[in-house]
């Protein structure tokens, strides 16, 4: 299986071409074609994010390996990787396990979806730097991130990449609610991997929903704690360096500021 052509998945527009319908996942697209703020554009295959990926087959690893993939950042908790382990041996790509969540904060997480956004920035910031630059040193990219169903902790990391590349906020957050599209036909496969994520600690997993307005607070509330995006994450441990790499790797520069 070839990934379809980045040709036919121009802008927000092509948001139903943009997901990749590999065999085993439910919430697979790329990040490619949006616009910056400079008047680049994302390159494309070179950020995916997904759910999580052990149920690919042979069929998708092809596909994984074909675009290159090198780097996969995986969100999960260590129980949910041990019950569903990655299937990517023969893609090439070197796996990053950066837990988002703790075992030990599974029993506290709090019911609404808000909140656990709340939880991660406020106190899993250095978690989630290193997600991010798990993406940023040379020849790290393609690169992918996942976690579980694909919306909230891969939503929030790749909300922070695009805000640090330089794509608007309105566009993070459309593409962030792509993802409800993309998990209703299969709510019944999402709710039993959400559920393995909170142990049965209550987190009310009816809330497959990705409300663009929730990322839209999360960015604010990312910019409460250090001033900006960038900020938060220098403060949680990420470096200038990186920020410019990643920009370097996934931004195509518009014609008029090529050399």
């Amino acid at each position: 299986m070839e990934f379809p052509t980045p040709a036919d998945e121009v802008g927000l527009a092509g948001e139903n071409a943009r997901r990749i319908a590999l065999p085993g996942t439910l919430n697979l697209r790329d990040l490619g074609g949006y616009p910056t703020s400079d008047g680049g554009t994302v390159r494309w295959r070179t950020l995916l994010r997904s759910d999580a990926l052990h149920r690919l087959d042979d069929t998708g690893r092809a596909a994984l390996a074909g675009i290159g993939l090198r780097t996969v950042v995986d969100l999960r908790t260590d129980e949910e990787a041990a019950q569903a382990p990655s299937a990517l041996d023969g893609t090439g790509a070197r796996v990053f396990r950066v837990p988002l969540f703790r075992a030990e904060d599974l029993g506290d997480l709090p019911p609404a979806l808000a909140a656990i956004y709340r939880h991660m920035i406020d106190d899993r910031g250095a978690a989630i730097a290193e997600a991010v630059g798990r993406l940023s040193p040379g020849g790290a990219l393609p690169g992918l991130i996942h976690c579980s169903a694909g919306k909230d902790r891969t939503g929030l990391v790749v909300a922070l990449v695009l805000e640090l590349i330089g794509v608007p906020d309105e566009i993070i957050a459309a593409d962030y609610a792509l993802s409800a599209g993309n998990l209703d036909a299969d709510a019944a496969q999402v709710m039993s991997r959400i559920q393995a994520i909170s142990g049965g600690h209550g987190v009310d997993l009816g809330l497959l929903g990705s409300p663009p307005e929730l990322i839209i607070e999360a960015l604010a509330r990312v910019r409460d704690h250090a001033g900006s995006v960038a900020g938060y994450l220098f403060r949680h441990g990420l470096t200038q360096p990186a920020i410019e790499s990643l920009r370097r790797t996934l931004v195509v520069a518009s014609p008029a500021g090529r050399d």
